[in-house]
């Protein structure tokens, strides 16, 4: 069993490189227009998805981005690429004019999917940060099946944790009114470029500095 230092030291780094806090207000720009069921199937989809693909990244590791011949620094950078066209969407309310051309039924299926799985699942929760610290502790928590176990059962307490972040986010929109929501959207689109940008700048920076 591993020690409740390393332990620990899992859950605050999983916690961490996620930010439960700080995608909550993006959870509620991304999902403006949608009511509380709407917005739950998102939060539940897009948990479920991500550790998916973090726990994918857990068992299989390094090695499958060895096989496929990709480095995280590879990942950070497409990752900040489709992080930038969304935060293009969210600044300009290409996003919103979209939504106002589709149909309620499409909104409430594909749009609901889509957006579960992108951007929210891959790359905000599991980016090439958390897959980078989860292929890390997966290391540190050696090969056997009792530490791989002890890591997902964190891995699952911080998605627990990120969809009651995402469903606490839902209430504060009671409290901005249009106007709020398309202040907060196009400030949070903002944010989301520059954070794309530091992803593209990290990951070519690894890739041509090594």
């Amino acid at each position: 069993m591993p020690s409740p230092e390393s332990l620990l030291n899992a859950f605050t780094t999983l916690l961490v490189t996620i930010d439960p806090p700080g995608l909550a207000p993006i959870f509620l720009a991304l999902t403006n227009g949608m009511n509380r069921a709407e917005r739950l199937s998102v939060a539940s989809r897009a948990t479920i998805i991500a550790a998916g693909v973090l726990l994918g990244f857990l068992i299989a590791g390094s090695a499958v981005l060895g096989v496929l011949g990709i480095t995280l620094p590879a990942f950070r950078v497409a990752g900040g690429l489709l992080l930038f066209y969304i935060a293009f969407e969210m600044i300009f309310e290409k996003r919103q004019e979209r939504h106002e051309r589709t149909s309620e039924r499409a909104v409430t299926r594909d749009h609901i999917i889509n957006i579960a799985a992108f951007p929210l699942a891959v790359p905000l929760i599991a980016g090439p940060g958390a897959i980078s610290a989860t292929i890390l502790l997966s290391g540190q928590f050696g090969h056997e099946d009792w530490g791989r176990l002890w890591l997902a059962a964190i891995l699952a307490v911080v998605m627990a944790i990120t969809m009651a972040a995402f469903l606490a986010a839902e209430r504060i929109d009671r409290y901005l009114g249009a106007t709020g929501r398309t202040i907060l959207s196009r400030l949070l689109g903002l944010l989301l470029a520059a954070l794309s940008v530091q992803f593209v700048a990290d990951g070519a920076l690894a890739l041509f500095g090594g």
